[in-house]
């Protein structure tokens, strides 16, 4: 049986709660019961991707019964300890200060590959796109610009680049040689030209960005609509920092506004929209981060929104409920896009 499964057996996580997670709540006295929650479920024969869930319901000794979320990221080829020491970083330089959430790391699991974290509550921001809530979508997005400049103007020396693999296009995971072979066999070498061309772009224009000493941030490394959570009236949230590492802030960015544009586009066909809100943040973003919209930054936003749009692609390849169509329209518009 594949371990993983033990997290989806409610009285071994409870058992292991108890012994693991008690103790860093000594204001608790027990815990009564759990709830899991499979929010990603990939579990193969050996290997395993999950993000689960658990409701946990912690007594008092008084009596009163408190429910605390509690999140597990593990991944069988790619350990979660650098999510856990990128939101032990944050917490300890109070990143999580003002109208500004992010997960509590609480524990790494060696033997899950996993990190343990106190999630935090509220419906994303994909969530009143969905809804067609454009007015809440204005109000959120200069919090969410705010939230990636305060980000991006923290120290950051080498020893904060928790996963130095994703820093680069070059050799973020899955890397350009893997999607390239899969794609290739997958579609009969169909757009192997296309993609080589691409990717070269792509690659050679960032190591120049890079040679002109290029000041590192830190940058969240998927910044899309889905992990940016509303967690008050006038607070806003981050989540899922598996791709946190150094890099250009211009990657966020035009991850961003790029993430925007394509849900609003295929959740409910609004272009004009998707243009209007697009600047808005990126509006913002410049205000609170005292910047300028010069050529070369915008260049580089240019650059990560293409970026962006062929990972997308590239997903909706080769998942395996997979959308050729979709994914073939938007390689050939970064194609357009590039001139290639």
């Amino acid at each position: 049986m594949n371990k993983i499964l033990q997290l989806f057996d409610e009285e071994y996580v409870l058992a292991m709660f108890r012994r693991k997670l008690l103790p860093l709540y000594p204001d608790f006295s027990g815990i009564e019961k759990i709830v899991i929650k499979p929010y990603k479920r990939l579990v193969w024969t050996t290997t395993y991707h999950v993000v689960v869930g658990f409701d946990i319901y912690f007594s008092s000794p008084e009596g009163k019964t408190t429910k605390i979320l509690v999140v597990c990221s593990a991944h069988s080829d790619e350990p979660r300890d650098n999510v856990f020491q990128a939101m032990k970083y944050l917490w300890e330089r109070d990143f999580n200060q003002g109208d500004i959430d992010i997960p509590h790391p609480l524990f790494y699991s060696e033997y899950f590959r996993g990190t343990f974290y106190r999630g935090i509550n509220g419906e994303n921001l994909l969530y009143y796109i969905k809804e067609k809530n454009y007015k809440e979508v204005e109000r959120l997005l200069p919090f969410a610009a705010e939230l990636f400049a305060r980000l991006h103007r923290l120290p950051a020396g080498t020893s904060a680049n928790f996963n130095p693999m994703n820093s680069r296009i070059k050799t973020v995971i899955p890397g350009v040689d893997t999607i390239l072979r899969e794609m290739s066999l997958r579609y009969n070498q169909k757009f192997d030209e296309d993609l080589r061309k691409i990717y070269h772009y792509f690659i050679s224009k960032e190591e120049k960005f890079f040679e002109n000493q290029l000041e590192l941030s830190l940058i969240h490394g998927d910044a899309h609509t889905e992990n940016i959570i509303k967690t008050g009236e006038n607070r806003i949230g981050l989540i899922d920092f598996t791709d946190f590492c150094l890099g250009d802030f211009a990657r966020d960015i035009g991850t961003f506004l790029q993430q925007l544009e394509y849900k609003l586009v295929t959740k409910n066909k609004d272009q004009k929209m998707a243009e209007k809100l697009k600047k808005i943040f990126l509006s913002a973003y410049l205000s609170y981060s005292g910047l300028k919209l010069d050529s070369s930054l915008q260049e580089r936003i240019n650059l990560y929104y293409n970026f962006t749009a062929i990972r997308t692609s590239a997903f909706l390849f080769l998942k395996h409920d997979c959308d050729p169509k979709r994914a073939e329209e938007l390689l050939y518009q970064v194609k357009a896009n590039l001139k290639l």
